[in-house]
Order: structure tokens, then sequence, then C-alpha cells
């Protein structure tokens, strides 16, 4: 089998070869097919927008709680629960759709590889943020009967000057903030190093010889790093992703004005895991990737399919030739089930 040619371990069945979809549904799919980079853009806004609103609320609930004295409230634990299953949701929904970058560093890494183009990375960047900007906007409606509480007790206790824009304070919900005694040069090591780590797992799981990594795990797995870097590391400082950052900061700015900017510090929450995620990139490829590996089936049946799907658009549903990448030379007899379970 060349490399270039993909045979499929069994019969390659197109949702339409078995349950018809309606017509109506079929139409807006030839028309959606001709504006994809549109549709990769709303998938990339998604799959931000669960991340951050998923970590946003349960951060409201715990710094709310907290400064209205309510018992119960809201954990770090459960801060790290909530953004993880915020990733395992943006990849279970989104990634089939936009390949499921989700942050601005694996976009620009997949720029830098050629796996994407300059333009299509911006887009997919510019989605990201408005992804996290609606997601915080939405937080901050849903939760103001407990903000704006949370503010006049500031007030009340003299401590709104001191607090409010902080790490702790009802702002820190959506922007990120350190105090202005922390050292730059702690938070920064402490962001990068966060970064890596995560980056690093990423990049294993995203390995298609990894054989402890079947895709079905992949987004357990991510979910997971972020939640453990969360968990212990988060109170030091840390963004994780510049869309969730730059998305809550302008949030901030939208409530708040510009003294929810971050000052110096907006410019790590924002940058540093861009070149973080390069370095563990090169890191993973030098040191533990190895092109003599085989390709597990699970991630080889993965990539057949996503073929099939180009083959099958290009192709109008017809069957698939050599000049597809698919080495395939029967179709499966199957008979189209009705929408309401009987066979036609």
């Amino acid at each position: 089998m060349s490399t270039e040619t993909l045979t499929p371990a069994g019969p390659l069945v197109h949702l339409n070869d078995l349950v018809p979809r309606p017509s109506f549904l079929l139409s807006w799919e030839n028309k959606r097919r001709n504006v994809h980079w549109a549709i990769e853009m709303i998938a990339e806004g998604t799959g931000t927008f669960f991340y951050t609103y998923a970590g946003i609320g349960s951060t409201a609930t715990w710094i709310c709680g907290t400064i209205l004295d309510v018992a119960g409230l809201g954990s770090l634990f459960q801060v790290g629960i909530a953004y993880a299953i915020g990733v395992i949701m943006s990849l279970a929904v989104c990634l089939s759709t936009s390949m499921g970058h989700f942050n601005p560093g694996f976009t620009i890494h997949a720029i830098l590889y050629k796996k994407c183009t300059p333009w299509k990375g911006l887009r997919m960047i510019i989605a990201q943020i408005i992804g996290a900007y609606i997601a915080c906007m939405l937080a901050y409606i849903q939760y103001k009967n407990l903000l704006i509480p949370a503010e006049e007790v500031l007030r009340a206790k003299g401590a709104y000057d001191k607090q409010m824009f902080t790490a702790q304070g009802p702002a820190g919900v959506f922007a990120l903030y350190v105090t202005p005694t922390d050292n730059f040069a702690y938070v920064f090591l402490n962001e990068f190093v966060c970064d890596v780590v995560i980056a690093l797992v990423a990049f294993a799981c995203m390995e298609p010889t990894n054989f402890l990594c079947p895709p079905t795990m992949m987004p357990w797995i991510i979910a997971f790093s972020y939640a453990v870097v969360i968990w212990g590391y988060s109170p030091a400082g840390l963004a994780a992703n510049s869309a969730r950052d730059v998305g809550g900061r302008l949030a901030a700015l939208t409530i708040w004005g510009k003294q929810a900017s971050g000052g110096r510090y907006a410019a790590i929450s924002a940058l540093t895991n861009i070149p973080a995620t390069l370095l563990a990139s090169i890191f993973y490829e030098t040191v533990f990737n190895d092109g003599s590996r085989t390709i597990t089936p699970a991630y080889y049946d993965w990539i057949v399919s996503m073929r099939a799907q180009r083959c099958y658009v290009k192709n109008g549903g017809a069957m698939y030739d050599e000049s597809d990448g698919l080495s395939y030379n029967s179709t499966p007899e199957l008979k189209p089930i009705s929408r309401g379970g009987s066979q036609a």
C-alpha cells in the first residue's frame, strides 16, 4: 500500500447511505460546503465558547460565593473540573468540523507546519476570541444577580479598589489578574511551564502512533491536563489559552472600562502560551516522536473516514477511485432506514 492510497479496514458507510437526510438538509449541506470557511469559524468559535463558558460559570460561583460569604458555592477543584469538561465538550462537538484548535497557540503551530494557511489561521483565531468574548458576556448577564451584590459588598467593606480587579474580585471571573506585588518573572515562568505541559500532552494525544491514546481518549486526556495545571498552578497566575484570555479581557473592558485592562500582566497572559506551544512541539518532535512507529488501527480508521468524507463531497456520493487516495473496490449493500425506524 502506498502512502498516498488508504485501504479501509471495512465498509465505508456514509450517513446518507443508511439514514437518508431530509431533502432540505441535503440542499442546505450543498450550499454550506461552498462557504465551509465560515462553518469552520463557527466551529472554532463554538468550541472556544464551550471551554470558556464552562470555566467562567464555575469561577463566578466560587468568587461570588466567597465575597458574599455563602458556603459551598464553588471551589478551585470545581473550576478545574469545569474547564476540563468544557474541553471535552469542545472537542466532542466541534473537532470534526474545524479540526479543533480552539487555541491560537495551536493555530499558529498549524500555520508554521503548513497544515493551515495564514489567512485561514487568522480567521480561526478571530473566531476563537469572539467565542470566548460571547461566553463571558453571557455569563456576566446570567450571573449579574450575584456579581452586582458582590461589588456592593466590596464597596461596603472599603475593599473595592483593592480587590475588584484581582483574581479574587468580580472582574477576575472574566479577565485574569495578578497582584501588583507579584514578581512578573515568576508569573511568566509559571505560565510558560504550564503551557508547555498542556501542549506536550496535546501533541502526544494527536500522535497517530500512540497506542495508549486512541482518538476516543484524546479529549479526556487533554482535558485532564488542563485540570491538573488549574488545580496546581492557577493561583500563581495562569491563562493557558490566548483566546480565552483576550476574549475575557475584552469582556471585562466592555463591562468596567480601562480599569479592567490588567496592566503589564495582560501581555503575559495573552501571549505566553504561543511560544510555549511551539517549544513543546519542537521538543516532542525531536525527542519523543519517531517515524518508524506504526499508526494505530483506530487512528488509521479516523484518517480514512475523513478522507472518505472529502471524496464523497467531491464525487457527489459516487464511488471512490485511486485518484481519491482510497483503494476500495466494493460498496456494501445497505437498505436505508427511514426516520421512523423501519427499513425502506
